[in-house]
């Protein structure tokens, strides 16, 4: 039985979708999310609200890696955490993305991740297993960012070598 919850989460993202406004993304619920689907490629997992000044700022630096690493296994997934539908569709609308985007107005998955900032992200190998994480979006510290980023891509897809962060919530399902 689908959850009220749930049922709000899917009206969201299919409003989202009827907009026409994800031209090049896909997008849905935080429930239908089958983080598995990325399993072999490097995932850039950034948690955002549509009120989120420094989110504003990030939008363009991952759409930058998205396109300069995509067919090197980067998947950017972006989760939005806005309970106003409108506020999250103004937002997306403004900055057009070209990489996945999440609806969780329940916060289940920034629940999972442990989410106290925004925004927050999480650099996911390609084993399934969070290697590194960021609070906040500091235009200064995305070269770093970008060289975590890089050394994740450049490990084998077999391999998962000297795991330096796990977060709490584990690896992915």
């Amino acid at each position: 039985m689908t959850s009220t919850r749930t049922l709000r989460a899917r009206i969201l993202a299919a409003s989202m979708l009827a907009a026409g406004i994800f031209a090049g993304s896909a997008t849905r619920a935080a429930d239908d999310l089958d983080l598995a689907r990325y399993r072999g490629k490097v995932v850039l997992l950034d948690f955002w609200a549509s009120w989120c000044a420094p989110c504003k700022e990030s939008f363009p630096w991952m759409q930058a890696l998205q396109q300069r690493y995509a067919a090197q296994g980067l998947a950017v997934v972006a989760v939005n955490v806005d309970r106003d539908a409108k506020a999250a569709q103004r937002f997306l609308a403004a900055m057009r993305p070209g990489f996945d985007v999440v609806f969780d107005a329940q916060a289940q998955l920034a629940e999972r991740f442990h989410v106290n900032a925004m925004p927050s992200s999480y650099f996911v190998d390609r084993a399934g297993v969070v290697r590194f994480t960021h609070a906040g979006f500091f235009p200064s510290e995305t070269g770093a960012a970008e060289a975590q980023l890089r050394a994740l891509l450049a490990e084998p897809a077999a391999g998962n070598p000297q795991v330096s962060v796990v977060a709490p919530a584990g690896t992915l399902q």
